[in-house]
């Protein structure tokens, strides 16, 4: 990590003796008391700041050596002023006197002694002080200024506005807000004298003053804007672009400032009553006479304007047109939220927006502006009753089928959702219905986006949409594996051969292209799922291992908890006892990753039996295929978690206590099935290429029969027949099915268990089917009520037989 000479000297400096460290500042101390500093002082100072780095623990200085240091915060020299600011930030904090003595005697207050103030300040009084310094600072004309002894005054301004706007006053407010209206509209339009110092703006010195000009070469027409460009520039054109770079910033946050030691604004400008204000607020003819804020808000307007007709303009240097793109995502937030602030201006901003997206059409190119178009219709297209079904269409259409890999799109179109939901949920009818073009960013990107679909995945769980959204996220790796598919299909040409051959084969053959482009679909509404699963699963074999598909494919059962905790709140029966039925049919058609499908089938275990509890009557309106899925002794071996609980339920809920429609001849069949498939595999050995069943799937199978049994005391004698033969059979020594000798005891302990209870008919229902109330965790762990009791009697009668 070091290199061998830096270990060195970190070494040495943590293991200076303190007598020694003391000499040090003692030396320092003299070297600093003279009047020219050379590198001899640079060089202890830099000594002196590794000393204090690399230590844990932070020191404090001796009050002299201090002293020299906050004296350095003055020096011409800059390289001084970053070492001095550098050794006070790794000491003990300054005293107050201290801060006092910086604001008071270094004039003007330059970007380190100032950075150092805002990083020392302990109260919201330090910070207001440091405020008022600053903005006092502020009040004189930039000609009388040392060249750039303001430019950092804006940055530390927004600094204390992020972390603690109370600590600005209303007068603050007022005095900041008429500077940026100077700086915003007023800046010179000539070129400086002194060449640039780089940012946004490079060139050579200039030595005649000139006009500065547009990003297409010709004269500047107008007031000067963060596009337009020169050789050198002026500091109140600096200014100009620090303000641009603040104002949302601002325009944001003033709102949060003290109300207390505000007084009244003296500026003739903005003596004027409220009345006058609110007739002449929309019209920028009239702007000197409105209040700062106001009067900011209307500049801010033509700023924005203006910065929208520069972008029209073809740059010569391709980072000028990356900046006119950034600078139109900052104007038309600016100008949204100036509609927020004043909503007269909505009538005068909106024909300047729109004509913003007519020009950009569909150029994807400029998608970065979209999303605060986007933002701007959906705060303000209802007032202006304006048609926004194109720039949805463009948002959740056309952005996302061809930029899902793009990351900053993913984050901003995401966060745009999350930050916006309820509006979007109320006013844009295309949300719901573009998951399937959403669910790509998640394809793309899992780890990435996952905290956000976490927070919008239920706002798209709808009665419309449940079916198709489900069988949507189980094929999420299918859609993973098809875009890596798409992309390199795209990038490489027809005829030349790449790691991924047979699935871009597939991707071009006429006869799979529609089980590619379903799950490519833009819009839900064509079809819950495809009819060919298995053969896309066959096609998809090979990408079961790309490292993509298994970050994808372990977000799904993450997001199929959330999905089915939401659909139980807005899904009637009917569309749950349809959700049942396609748990059971994809448990078996899933992409062929081992650990993706037993998560699927534990989820699905989960929230079956979740379903099943708060509507008992699912069971029989679905019992034909829960039997059917049951029946087939094949699901005790490949679906083992899901069919242990369809077999619970079927157990549980086939009751005429939950529903009445629950019949004796419907009790009958299912324990029929479940004999028959509990008698094939106790009685061979399981297929080959599988292996034996769980103990839980037999001794469920058993509880099964003996709670129906329970229920129809015509079926007793056959359950009771079968666990004495399973009991003799265990005794003859070990079995096929279960070459454990430890589960079959186990699974013979329950047989008997089991078989005491049906000896006593009444009392084997009330234990193995109790009725709700009883049920309750109390009746098992009191033992002064009825539970215990029935279990301490049974236990007696068996017993003494």
């Amino acid at each position: 990590m070091f290199s061998q000479g830096s270990e060195s000297l970190i070494k040495q400096a943590r293991e200076i003796q303190e007598q020694e460290l003391q000499k040090f500042y003692s030396r320092l101390v003299k070297l600093l008391q003279a009047k020219d500093l050379g590198h001899e002082a640079v060089d202890s100072l830099q000594r002196l700041y590794l000393l204090l780095s690399v230590n844990k623990h932070s020191r404090r200085l001796p009050s002299e050596l201090q002293k020299r240091l906050v004296l350095l915060l003055s020096s011409p020299a800059e390289h001084f002023q970053v070492l001095s600011v550098s050794v006070l930030r790794e000491t003990l904090s300054l005293s107050d006197q201290d801060l006092s003595h910086i604001q008071e005697n270094i004039r003007p207050l330059n970007s380190h002694a100032a950075g150092l103030l805002l990083s020392q300040a302990r109260s919201r009084d330090n910070l207001s002080s440091l405020c008022a310094h600053i903005l006092h600072s502020l009040e004189g004309r930039l000609s009388e200024a040392p060249a750039h002894s303001r430019t950092h005054t804006l940055p530390i301004i927004n600094s204390i506005l992020s972390h603690s706007p109370q600590s600005l006053t209303e007068d603050h407010v007022t005095l900041l807000s008429k500077k940026l209206v100077e700086w915003l509209r007023y800046a010179s339009t000539m070129q400086g004298g002194g060449a640039s110092s780089g940012g946004f703006f490079t060139g050579q010195r200039s030595r005649q003053p000139v006009p500065t000009a547009e990003l297409d070469g010709t004269v500047c027409g107008d007031f000067f804007t963060v596009l337009c460009v020169g050789q050198g520039f002026t500091e109140d054109q600096w200014m100009n672009v620090f303000s641009f770079s603040m104002l949302r910033h601002w325009l944001l946050t003033y709102h949060c400032v003290s109300n207390g030691n505000s007084t009244a604004d003296t500026d003739d400008r903005s003596e004027v009553d409220g009345s006058v204000v609110s007739m002449v607020s929309a019209t920028s003819s009239s702007s000197r006479l409105l209040p700062p804020k106001e009067r900011l808000r209307e500049k801010a307007f033509q700023y924005c304007q203006r910065l929208i007709e520069q972008s029209d303009r073809k740059p010569h240097k391709r980072t000028d047109a990356e900046l006119q793109k950034a600078c139109l995502v900052e104007a038309v937030s600016i100008l949204d939220c100036v509609c927020v602030e004043d909503a007269s201006l909505v009538y005068r901003t909106f024909p300047c927006v729109k004509a913003l997206f007519g020009r950009l059409g569909s150029d994807l190119s400029y998608v970065r502006v979209f999303l605060p178009i986007a933002q701007f219709y959906l705060n303000h297209g209802e007032m202006a009753a304006v048609d926004c079904e194109s720039v949805w269409k463009l948002v959740f259409s056309q952005c996302p089928a061809e930029l899902f890999n793009d990351y900053f799109l993913a984050h901003e179109l995401l966060r745009f959702l999350r930050v916006n939901l309820e509006t979007i949920q109320q006013r844009v009818p295309q949300y719901t219905r573009s998951f399937p073009n959403l669910l790509k960013f998640l394809a793309w990107d899992s780890p990435a986006v996952v905290d956000d679909f976490v927070d919008l995945l239920p706002s798209l769980v709808t009665a419309g949409t449940a079916v198709e959204l489900l069988h949507s996220l189980l094929d999420l790796p299918c859609l993973s594996a098809t875009l890596l598919i798409q992309l390199s299909s795209v990038s490489l040409p027809v005829s030349e051969p790449s790691g991924r051959g047979l699935q871009q084969d597939a991707f071009r053959n006429p006869g799979f292209r529609g089980l590619f482009l379903f799950l490519l679909r833009e819009e839900a509404g064509s079809g819950d799922t495809i009819d060919r699963l298995s053969t896309l699963h066959q096609l998809l074999a090979e990408a079961a291992d790309w490292p993509r598909v298994l970050q994808c494919a372990q977000v799904v059962p993450v997001l199929l908890h959330i999905y089915f905790n939401t659909v139980v709140k807005v899904a009637d029966e009917k569309l749950l006892a349809h959700l049942i039925l396609v748990m059971l049919e994809r448990s078996s058609l899933l992409i062929n990753i081992p650990t993706y499908t037993a998560e699927i089938h534990r989820v699905f275990s989960c929230h079956l039996l979740n379903l099943c509890q708060l509507h008992p009557s699912l069971v029989v309106d679905q019992s034909q295929e829960l039997l059917e899925f049951a029946g087939s002794t094949t699901n005790v071996y490949s679906r083992e978690e899901i069919y242990t609980h369809v077999v619970w339920v079927l157990g549980e809920y086939l009751s005429v206590s939950c529903d009445s429609r629950c019949s004796v001849r419907l009790i009958t069949s299912c324990f029929e099935t479940l004999e028959a498939v509990l008698f094939e595999v106790t009685s061979s050995s399981p297929p080959p290429g599988t292996t034996c069943p769980a103990p839980k799937v037999v001794t469920t199978i058993m509880s099964a029969l003996a709670k129906l049994a329970s229920r129809s005391h015509d079926l007793i004698p056959r359950v009771s027949l079968f666990l004495s033969k399973l009991k003799t059979a265990a005794r003859a020594g070990s079995v096929a099915w279960c070459p454990d000798e430890e589960d079959l005891v186990a699974v013979v302990t329950r047989g008997e268990e089991l078989w005491s209870l049906l000896k006593a008919p009444g009392v084997a229902q009330s234990v193995l089917t109790p009725q709700p109330h009883v049920a309750m965790p109390q009746w098992y762990r009191d033992t002064n009520v009825s539970m215990p009791l029935q279990l301490r009697a049974l236990t007696h009668l068996t017993h003494t037989q």
